[in-house]
This record gives C-alpha cells, sequence and structure tokens, in this order.
C-alpha cells in the first residue's frame, strides 16, 4: 500500500471502540473497514462484533494492533482497512491464519526480545522454530526464563534487566496463548516494542501475511471508499 493511504482516506485511527465516526473519523481498524466496505456501521468491542464477512483471527489481531500501538504509529493499520471485508474464510484457513499468527509473531518478536534479554540461545530457538509445536516451546522456556532472571535481577536491585526479563515472561505467556486466541499474538508485540525498535512494523508485516492466506477481499476502488468515510461523517453530525 502507497504512503500516505491514511491521508488520501482522510481518517483517523483510536483505540477502543465507538458507537459512531468522529469528525475526523475517530474509529478502530475494524469500524473503518465496516465504512469503507459500504456496510452497515456498528461499534466493535471484539472480533465476533465483526460483520460474518470479516476473518474472525485477522480482525482479532487487527484489533488487538489498534488498541495497543501507540499514536504515532496506529496510521500504519490504515492500509489494511479496504482488506478485512470479504476475508472471512473456512475454518481450516482461519486456523492457518491464527497459527501464522502466533508462530509469525514468536520468530519475529518474540526471539529479538529474548536476545535484548541476554538470552541468544533461545532467541536462535525461537527464530528458527520449524513449526508451531517447536515455537511453543521455545515460548515456554521463555517464560520460564525470563520470570526466573526478573527475579534474580530484582533481589540484585538490577532494575533494567529485571524490566526486561519480565517482559519477556509476560510476552512468551501472550506468545503460547496466541495459538488460541490470535489477539494475544498483538500482546507480544506490545510487550516487546519498548525494548525492540521496530516491532509495530514488523507486526504490521505479520498481518500482511496472514491476509495473504486464504480468501481475499474484493478490490474497494480508492475513490469509492474516500467517499464513504467523506459520507460517515455528515449523516452522524446532521
Amino acid at each position: 500500500m502507497s504512503a500516505g493511504f491514511d491521508h488520501i482516506l482522510n481518517w483517523r485511527l483510536l483505540p477502543g471502540s465507538h458507537p459512531f465516526p468522529g469528525p475526523d473519523g475517530g474509529t478502530c481498524i475494524n469500524e473503518a473497514a465496516v465504512v469503507a466496505a459500504g456496510l452497515p456501521y456498528r461499534a466493535i468491542r471484539a472480533s465476533a462484533d465483526c460483520p460474518p464477512c470479516f476473518s474472525r483471527p485477522l480482525s482479532a489481531y487487527a484489533l488487538g494492533l489498534n488498541d495497543a500501538m501507540p499514536d504515532a504509529e496506529r496510521p500504519r493499520l490504515m492500509a489494511f482497512v479496504l482488506r478485512l471485508s470479504g476475508s472471512a474464510d473456512r475454518s481450516g484457513i482461519e486456523a492457518k491464519r491464527t497459527r501464522h499468527l502466533a508462530l509469525a509473531s514468536i520468530r519475529r518478536i518474540l526471539a529479538p526480545l529474548c536476545a535484548a534479554a541476554g538470552l541468544p540461545d533461545l532467541a536462535e530457538r525461537c527464530a528458527d522454530a520449524p513449526d508451531i509445536e517447536a515455537g511453543l516451546a521455545a515460548a515456554r522456556q521463555a517464560e520460564w526464563r525470563g520470570g526466573s532472571l526478573a527475579q534474580a535481577a530484582s533481589g540484585a536491585r538490577r532494575w533494567l534487566e529485571g524490566a526486561r526479563c519480565a517482559a519477556l515472561a509476560r510476552t512468551a505467556m501472550a506468545a503460547i496463548r496466541a495459538a488460541d486466541d490470535p489477539r494475544c499474538a498483538a500482546e507480544v508485540t506490545e510487550g516487546a516494542a519498548p525494548f525492540v525498535a521496530g516491532s509495530w512494523a514488523t507486526a504490521c508485516d505479520i498481518l500482511d501475511e496472514a491476509l495473504a492466506i486464504g480468501a481475499q477481499a474484493p478490490d474497494i476502488d480508492l475513490v469509492r471508499a474516500r467517499g464513504r468515510f467523506d459520507a460517515a461523517r455528515p449523516r452522524v453530525e446532521a
């Protein structure tokens, strides 16, 4: 998606759910996708609130990123606003997407956090995990070792080291849960971002890859989407 896409659509993304768009947009990514597709507007608090044509794991991950991202990073998600409606697929494909979100988060986000916490062996194990089972085994080790190191660092008053290791333990736990709950994959990025530069950009790459699995959203003309965004504001302001 070209740079400046969010400016072209003239829409602002915000954390949380919204009963109607604000003057400058002011919705989450999934609510913006509803508007762009020309569907009846709805507030979305969880992926289950999305229209049936939205992939549940993809919309859950997108929503998790939307709510966790700093304001300066959130506009990255506008690149996906035309790709969520129509992405729903059969259960096997949705399960494959969920596995991809979890495993890619372990390989590319949890792994560098392990390195930042002084665990290069675990970083390599996470990065090279050949499948989700191996990735989860590595994440379980990261959770245990991160917790043990955090406790030891705290006792020795090594506060920065303790913060990194505690973040590793929490982030590894999120990675484990991501195998069943795609929104937890976003929590992996949230936990790593303060310690690993570029984590939010990596998360958006992971979302892009997961969107390429299975059903693709039908093309929505950019001009038409812009018109729908523009029309959504006058309707609620009148």
